[in-house]
This record gives C-alpha cells, sequence and structure tokens, in this order.
C-alpha cells in the first residue's frame, strides 16, 4: 500500500515538483518520498494518539470535498502540509514561501485522489483497512490487525452500519485500541532503524 501511495504521489506531483525549476531534477524523487513519508508519518502519528475515527472521518466526508482545496481546513491536512514544508526547507534548502507553495499545491492533491480512490469500490490498488494495516504492523497488504477484521469494520463505519443509535459514534473502542498501539508499536520500531522513510525509498527507481 505504501508502494501505492508512493507512486500517486510521483503521478501528482508532475507540475509541483518534477516540472518546478525551483526543484534540481536529481532531487525530484527525494523530495517526492519526503511528501510520501509526510503523508504516511502524519496518518501513522493521528493513529498513535488515538485518532482512527478522525482518519476514517477524513476519509469519508473528504470524498464529498470539491478537489484537494476542500481539505485544506482538516487538521490533519494542515499537519501534513505543515511537515512537508519543513522537510523542504530543511532538506532540500527551499525557501519557506515557496515550500509552503509546493506543499499547499501538492499535498491536497495527493490526499484528495487518495480519498477518491479508497473509496471507488473498483480500485483493488487502494483501500482504507490496508492503508491504515500497512501503518499499524498489519502488513503493506492486510485487511486485519490484532486479530480483528479491519477492513470489515471500516466498510460499516464508513455506511454507517455501526453507528445504531446515530449519535455519532460507532463502538469502535477495542478496534481504536488495537489500531493505537499497533501504531505506536510502529513508531518505536521505527525510530530505532528501518523506518517508513527506509521503506519509502526503496520505492525509487
Amino acid at each position: 500500500m505504501l508502494e501505492n501511495l508512493f507512486h500517486l504521489v510521483k503521478e501528482q506531483g508532475t507540475d509541483a515538483v518534477i516540472n518546478n525549476p525551483a526543484i534540481p531534477n536529481e532531487q525530484n524523487d527525494a523530495v517526492l518520498a519526503d511528501a510520501t513519508h509526510s503523508v504516511a508519518d502524519g496518518l501513522q502519528g493521528v493513529l498513535a494518539g488515538g485518532g482512527l475515527q478522525s482518519v476514517l472521518s477524513l476519509f469519508k466526508s473528504g470524498a464529498s470535498n470539491s478537489g484537494g482545496n476542500g481539505l485544506l481546513n482538516n487538521p490533519i491536512v494542515s499537519n501534513i502540509i505543515s511537515s512537508f514544508t519543513n522537510k523542504l526547507t530543511n532538506n532540500h534548502g527551499i525557501g519557506g514561501n515557496q515550500a509552503s507553495g509546493i506543499a499547499n499545491s501538492l499535498i491536497p492533491n495527493v490526499l484528495n485522489n487518495l480519498i477518491n480512490k479508497t473509496n471507488d469500490p473498483n480500485n483493488s490498488n487502494f483501500n482504507i483497512g490496508s492503508l491504515i494495516s500497512s501503518l499499524t504492523g498489519g502488513g503493506s497488504g492486510g485487511q486485519t490487525a490484532g486479530g480483528f477484521d479491519l477492513g470489515g469494520l471500516i466498510n460499516k463505519f464508513t455506511s454507517g452500519g455501526l453507528d445504531t443509535n446515530n449519535d455519532g459514534h460507532v463502538g469502535l473502542d477495542d478496534l481504536i485500541s488495537k489500531v493505537t498501539g499497533g501504531a505506536q508499536q510502529q513508531q518505536q520500531a521505527q525510530a530505532g532503524g528501518g523506518g517508513l522513510m527506509d521503506i519509502i525509498k526503496g520505492f525509487i527507481k
């Protein structure tokens, strides 16, 4: 799933990165890898903080937004943009205003496309269960996490099937706990080496 995300970033980064004279051609792949890492790390951080429902809501409501600009008010998206802006400045020496412009152009488009693809039942390369599993130690293509049928439960959430009393809460406490713990374990393991960035760099051909 992370490899699919990297290729999606590369596909969306033609104008913002690849054809951008502010970014030397030899840095294109590294910048795209940083963008992919910002998205994956940002989502993983929210999951590790117990924010499974926030991520699911982003993917549920984001699909109805009119293009990437509709995502700019979401705090998860704002944090990812900020993270990528800092990477552009610190890792690639791009000025603050230019870095902000690149991040604000690329990240919402990537997330908008990611959301639309995960909500497309005919697209087998992208689904929210696999994405969350890849960030919580469930494997890059797995649908289970800690014995839970993650994909099935998430599908019920996004269709509203678990919110029986329509109060906005879906009773996923156990699932949230599993996902939170899995994301935290992944963060700790990655801090010791072999992290998300190393995985993403492996996708650069």
